[in-house]
């Protein structure tokens, strides 16, 4: 079967990090495009390089937008992920580059030298994909498949405004201008990614059974952990690489609802939410793929590939 080619936009983040080994086992990876949002952009760009260092690719990495399009941030991610994003484990200094190319320009660029080929991984706070789209409305014409980790469509969020997700509520105006903009993507969002956690004893398994993949996302996923924990939130949260599964093989999805679904740009209280017409009520044309469902042991199995830990059965 054709690998499917990929172009991730990104802001590693070390659930980012296992979505770009995956992408790596199971696609071909034309580039990573990079956006400020679990830390900022001067270490999202570091740890982009540093993964692909890892992986032993070509891949181009393209530093794109440090701040949102319109406020900037109230909070980022760093407790979660890290003051570097990565653990704070403290790796060597990255041998790759990064590209003069922005990255709202690499994109627009790759899709015109492929269309129709390109599925484009949104696994960012979208201000750099928004961007891309301002500067040419074509863009969706030419991209085969857009898949966004983003939103949570029952108002259960992981930020303090309580019904947004991190990625969208960082950049609602971005996340408004890609949801109004492209007539048909799918949405993983951040409650099916809680549904979908794996057990932590079997992910440790995998870990152990792993190659030098494995034993690096056990050393950046310890402080993601611990915080999980201390939150209450049970299993392992692989958020990212969840929605690099629907990227790669679209048939793990078990489950969608085709639906419209806006960004909340102003509420005092619900800023950054995502409010889905779940009743038609708008009789506005859905645009949307809600992931409702996915096949837990293809997803596991794609994991563990990446991290050099599967075992056929």
């Amino acid at each position: 079967m054709t690998k499917p080619q990929l172009l991730i936009d990104t802001d590693p983040g070390v659930d980012d990090a296992l979505a770009i080994l995956m992408a790596h086992e199971h696609a071909d990876v034309l580039g990573l495009s990079i956006a400020a949002g679990n830390v900022g952009l001067a270490h999202t760009t570091r740890n982009a390089r540093t993964l692909v260092d890892l992986v032993g690719a070509a891949t181009p990495v393209f530093a794109g937008c440090p701040t949102p399009l319109v406020r900037l941030p109230e909070e980022d991610a760093a407790f979660v992920h890290g003051q570097d994003g990565l653990g704070d484990v403290g790796f060597p200094q990255p041998k790759a580059i990064i590209s003069d190319e922005h990255a709202a320009l690499a994109i627009l660029r790759l899709t015109r030298e492929r269309p129709g080929d390109i599925t484009l991984v949104a696994l960012a706070p979208l201000t750099n994909l928004a961007l891309a789209l301002r500067l040419d409305p074509s863009l969706p014409q030419r991209v085969k498949r857009l898949v966004v980790m983003g939103g949570a469509v029952t108002g259960r969020g992981n930020t303090s405004r309580v019904p947004a997700e991190f990625n969208v509520g960082f950049d609602p105006e971005a996340a408004h201008v890609v949801f109004e903009g492209f007539p048909d993507f799918d949405l993983v969002d951040w409650e099916l990614t809680l549904r979908h956690a794996f057990d932590e004893d079997e992910f440790d398994q995998w870990l152990a059974a792993g190659d030098h993949r494995a034993n690096f996302f056990g050393r950046v996923f310890r402080v993601a952990r611990e915080t999980n924990r201390e939150r209450g939130r049970r299993g392992i949260i692989a958020a990212d690489a969840l929605a690099m599964a629907v990227a790669v093989d679209p048939s793990v999805v078990k489950h969608s609802e085709h639906r419209r679904v806006g960004v909340e740009l102003d509420g005092r209280l619900t800023r950054g939410a995502t409010v889905v017409d779940w009743a038609g009520r708008l009789g506005q044309q859905s645009q949307v793929n809600v992931v409702m469902e996915l096949d837990q042991g293809k997803f596991a199995a794609m994991v563990q590939r990446a991290l050099g830990a599967f075992q056929a059965a």
